[in-house]
This record gives structure tokens, C-alpha cells and sequence, in this order.
């Protein structure tokens, strides 16, 4: 397929705002891509040459990209940046400088592969006069297409494709693609689940189906997509649920981490499979040293006091989170990893073993108290008194609250259910937990405010059936002067020219602008509402949900995807725990 069709495909997604013709669209595509050719465009249409996990980066930013275009067509600098000042969208840009020059001539019919293969290249130029030759190699592949191939040419290193997809509507449209409906999607996800490759689960199953990702194990060094717990109120209500005898654990405030060791190399991956491996040198030191050839295993990372052994608050353990003054960092805030969950040992997968085989095989590699690496306590309890008094107890140590988990169960990559159950800390006069909400537009300020811009956010939760946001708030308190200034910011770069396929929302509700499905906040309110004007969970007899008096609690987490975001039905089994707190 030639990159002029490929950008023709591009266009089309940008300019649906229906998920399920997005869908078809996609599906249309890798009907019509060669199995060389789908892993490359599932990557490109993310803005990446490889998956999410992998660290081969174009190193390319805007002011890198005002060179390329100056060269490209021949006009200064400056204008480029009048241009992009005025459209605020370097593809944009270059769509016109290349319109200009040439219009829609063709000047040469480069294929998906040749220019994927001219992005390594750039990607890939290093040392002396790398800059130089990002720009020439750029200026030169700009020159040599089409006014609209040229702007999704430019959008691709930045990131900036603004389609608005995810690789949820992937896994639909090659299921679409085959089927023409979903029915394989839940046979084509639990393989993605476990190699976290969708250009390779796109490749593979163009080129032979199911059978062909039945042939893909867990192997060390490719992530797999973590386990997620559903939430529950009290003591009682998760006895109720799990009956029996039950695993609890201390929940900690900190940030998880998917740690494998293949001999001596060691990768670490975040809960939204992002390679962070060289931000922590102790983490991979403590785990060089681990008795076994091949592992993976999981682990909430939180910073401590060496002195007091107190631990610190999420806000200061993410400062480890870095790319600079990564050794010093260290020194200053040392972490410790509590290890809850082994899923690979030896050439062994573990995962789908139960939860308290995993548990021994677990104190086997971790049998005493390291400095970096610690065994999560384990408690077997079955009533809900005990069960409270152990969560009393975490709570005055500072921690979040405690994680029950069945013994019996498996590990459920990227799934959530009630294998694992959060039982968090309370707050009196509130929901019981923070929402993690997905940033889908603001509002023009008033009053104050006209000097930011911004006066309101509104804000979704994911409905995972349908691969949606919809509706839950729209905020307009809990941020100060500055922060409103900061995510006005962050919100523009991201800017949607229209509201996204994935997006349902009522017109009474349009923001003043929206912004494409990225950042993640987290909010609190005093209760969940209903509302004729909000889509979260809404339905033929039943109002939307939503959040009465909510306020933004922290102003992003970048740790999560937007998918990670808290979902409808986590909201529904929220509003009955609060139905039965009132009523009783």
C-alpha cells in the first residue's frame, strides 16, 4: 500500500466523530494492508516505530520540526512559526507549505514500508551532526509527497496524530476485519494481554488467524498487561462477596512496577507498559542479584524515610520518576519495592497458577528482608472484624488501605474483577475513593478566570463494552491560580478540532474546547448523583451518573492511560455501596 492511501485512511478517522465507523474504517484499512504492512501502520497511526514498551524514539520536537519545514519548502523559520502560531498544528502547516508548492502532484509514490523505513532512519541518526541529519532527512521525505501525506508526516514523531484511537479499537476493527462484527475480540485480547504488541498481534493474526496467536507465551522482557482490582466499601460487603477464607495485603501509595530479569538484563514497566528501566538504577542492582535465570514479577514501589523508616507521600515518590538527575534522585528519595505477585520463574510461566501457589513460589526468590526488595505481608483472614482491624492498622501507618485477594484465583492480565478487591481508606461525608477521570474539553472562564482562559473541565470515565468516554462532571474547583494556567497548557497542545469518535456527550454539554483522549486527573466528590444530562451509564429508563460537588485532587497522573481511567461499571458498584451506606 502506498503512504498516499495509508494518509487518505488518516483523514477519514480524523474527521469521524462515530466510534463505530471508526471502527469500520480501521477494519477497511487492514483489509487492505499486506501482513508486512500492518504491524507498521497499527504503530505509525500511535506515533511510535515500535510498541509501546520498546524505547526507539524519533528524539524529535516542534522547534526541530520549524527547521525541517524551512528547509523543506523553502521559506524561513519565521513564518513557519507565524504559520503554527496561527493554526496551532505543524501538520496543518505543512499540509499548506506542501499544497503551495506543488498542490496534489504526486511527486513520488513512496509505500508504507518506505517510509517507515526512511522514520528508522531518522530516528535512529546519533551522535555528531544527528541534528543535521534529522533535518535533512525529514526536509528531504516532506519533498517527496503529497500536501496530506506531508501533515500526517509531520504529525507522527511528534505524536501528535489526533485520531483519536486506541489499541482497544484495534483489537475491534481486526476482529471487524475478519468477522465483521466484535465476536473475536475476546479471542484476539487475552494474547494481546500477555505481549502488550499490538502491531505484532495485528501481523500475526493477518497472517494466520487465531491459530497463529495461540503460538504466543509470556516471555521475559515483553510486558504484560496488568492485573486491576475492583473496589468495594467495608469489611463486611467484601466477606460478603468472597466468602470463605481470603488473602489481604497493605496497599501501598506508590507506583507499581513490572519487574523482568533475563540473566543479568533487567527491564522495569509501568502500569501503562512504558519502559522505565533507567530511571531506577536500584531497582535494577537489587534485581541483578536475584537467585533465578529468568523472572517477572510485580511490585508497588513507594520512597521511604532510611531514618525514620516512614514512608513518603505519592507526591514525593513520583519525583523519582525522571530522566535527569536520575543518581542523584536516588540518593535523595530511595525506594523500597514491596513484591506482591510472581508470574514467570525459570521458563516457567506461573501466572495462571492460583494466587497462593504463586505466594510460595514467591517467598522461595524473596526469602529474607532486603534493603530494596521486600515481601509483601500476607494475611489469611475470614471474618470482617478481622479483616477491619487489619485495615485499621494499615491506615495508621500511613498507607492507602489493603488488597484482598481469593487464593484460588489466577492472574488476570489486563483484566478487573473481583479476584483482587481494593478496600481503601474512608472519608466521612464523601465517596468512599478518588475517580480517576479522563480530561475531554474545558470552558472558557468567567470573571477571574478570563485572564486563564479556562474555567471548567469537563471530564469522563470509560466504559470498557463500548471503548468510550462518557460524561461524569464538569469541575470547576480544586485547582489553584497556577495549575489552571498549567493544564490550560497542556490541554492546548492536544486540542481536537471536533469531538472525538470515542467521546459521548449531550450538546448541553459541549465544551468551548476539546482535547483528545490523554490526560488523566483525579477527583473527589461528596456523592454520585444521577443526571439527565451526563452519559456515564445512562440507558433508555435510567439517567446518566454523576458527581455531586466534584474537585480536582491531584492535577494529572501520568502513570496511567486513558483506559486506566476509573469505569462505568466500577461507578455503578460505587453508587450501590453508597445506596447501602445511607440506608443503613
Amino acid at each position: 500500500m502506498y503512504f498516499r492511501e495509508l494518509a487518505e485512511y488518516f483523514y477519514k478517522l480524523e474527521q469521524t466523530d462515530s466510534r463505530n465507523q471508526m471502527t469500520e474504517i480501521l477494519a477497511d484499512l487492514f483489509r487492505n494492508c499486506k501482513p508486512d504492512e500492518i504491524d507498521k501502520v497499527c504503530y505509525l497511526s500511535l506515533g511510535k516505530l515500535v510498541p509501546q514498551y520498546e524505547s526507539y524514539e524519533f528524539n524529535i520536537a516542534e522547534k526541530l520540526i520549524f527547521e525541517v519545514l524551512a528547509r523543506a519548502y523553502a521559506t524561513e523559520k519565521q513564518d513557519v512559526q507565524r504559520q503554527f502560531g496561527l493554526r496551532g498544528d505543524l501538520g496543518l502547516v505543512a499540509e499548506t507549505y506542501a499544497e503551495a508548492v506543488g498542490g496534489s502532484r504526486l511527486k513520488e509514490n513512496l509505500s508504507i514500508n518506505d517510509v517507515f523505513q526512511k522514520f528508522w532512519e531518522i530516528a535512529g541518526a546519533g551522535g555528531e551532526g544527528s541534528v543535521e541529519k534529522k533535518i535533512t532527512l525529514m526536509a528531504d521525505l516532506l519533498q517527496s509527497l503529497d500536501p496530506r501525506s506531508a501533515k500526517y508526516i509531520v504529525r507522527i514523531p511528534l505524536k501528535k496524530m489526533r485520531l483519536g484511537f486506541s489499541d482497544m479499537t484495534i483489537l475491534d476493527a481486526l476482529s471487524y476485519m475478519t468477522a465483521g462484527n466484535k465476536t473475536l475480540r475476546s479471542k484476539i485480547e487475552p494474547y494481546y494481554n500477555i505481549s502488550a504488541d499490538i502491531g505484532k498481534i495485528a501481523r500475526v493474526f493477518k497472517e494466520s488467524g487465531i491459530e497463529g496467536l495461540e503460538k504466543i507465551v509470556v516471555e521475559p522482557g515483553i510486558p504484560i498487561l496488568t492485573a486491576a482490582a475492583e473496589r468495594l466499601p467495608n469489611a463486611q460487603a467484601i466477606v460478603d462477596k468472597i466468602g470463605g477464607e481470603f488473602v489481604v495485603e497493605p496497599k501501598f501509595d506508590g507506583f507499581r512496577m513490572q519487574i523482568h530479569k533475563r540473566g543479568d538484563e533487567i527491564r522495569i514497566f509501568s502500569r501503562n507498559l512504558e519502559n522505565t528501566t533507567d530511571m531506577f538504577p536500584d531497582i535494577c542492582l537489587a534485581a541483578q542479584k536475584i537467585v533465578a535465570d529468568t523472572i517477572i514479577f510485580e511490585g508497588e514501589a513507594i520512597g521511604y524515610n532510611p531514618d525514620t523508616q516512614e514512608f513518603l507521600p505519592f507526591q514525593e515518590t513520583v519525583q523519582r520518576k525522571r530522566k535527569y538527575d536520575i543518581y542523584e534522585m536516588a540518593k535523595k528519595i530511595p525506594l523500597k519495592l514491596f513484591v506482591f505477585d510472581l508470574l514467570y520463574i525459570n521458563g516457567e510461566i506461573v501466572m495462571y497458577r492460583p494466587q497462593q501457589e504463586r505466594r510460595k513460589l514467591l517467598e522461595e526468590v524473596f526469602f529474607h528482608k532486603g534493603e530494596t526488595f521486600e515481601l509483601a505481608q500476607e494475611k489469611i483472614i475470614t471474618e470482617a472484624k478481622e479483616l477491619e482491624r487489619y485495615f485499621q492498622e494499615t491506615i495508621t501507618q500511613g498507607l492507602e488501605g489493603v488488597m484482598v485477594k481469593k487464593p484460588d484465583a489466577p492472574y488476570k492480565a489486563g483484566a478487573r474483577d473481583f479476584s483482587w478487591i481494593k478496600y481503601k481508606r474512608e472519608e466521612h461525608g464523601q465517596l468512599q475513593d478518588t475517580i480517576d477521570c479522563l480530561i475531554m474539553g474545558y470552558y472558557f472562564g468567567q470573571g477571574k478566570r478570563t485572564g486563564f482562559g479556562i474555567g471548567a473541565l469537563l471530564v469522563g470515565v470509560y466504559d470498557k463494552e463500548t471503548d468510550t468516554f462518557p460524561t461524569i462532571a464538569k469541575i470547576g474547583t480544586g485547582l489553584t491560580d497556577d495549575q489552571w494556567r498549567e493544564i490550560k497548557r497542556q490541554c492546548d497542545e492536544i486540542t481536537a478540532k471536533s469531538k472525538p469518535a470515542r467521546y459521548t456527550v449531550c450538546k448541553e454539554l459541549v465544551p468551548d474546547s476539546w482535547v483528545l483522549p490523554e490526560l488523566v486527573t483525579v477527583v473527589r466528590a461528596d456523592e454520585i448523583t444521577r443526571s439527565p444530562l451526563h452519559s456515564a451509564g445512562r440507558s433508555d429508563k435510567e439517567p446518566g451518573y454523576a458527581l455531586r460537588f466534584p474537585r480536582v485532587m491531584e492535577l494529572l497522573r501520568t502513570d496511567k492511560n486513558p483506559e486506566e481511567v476509573t469505569t462505568v461499571s466500577e461507578i455503578k458498584g460505587m453508587d450501590l455501596n453508597q445506596q447501602k451506606a445511607n440506608s443503613g
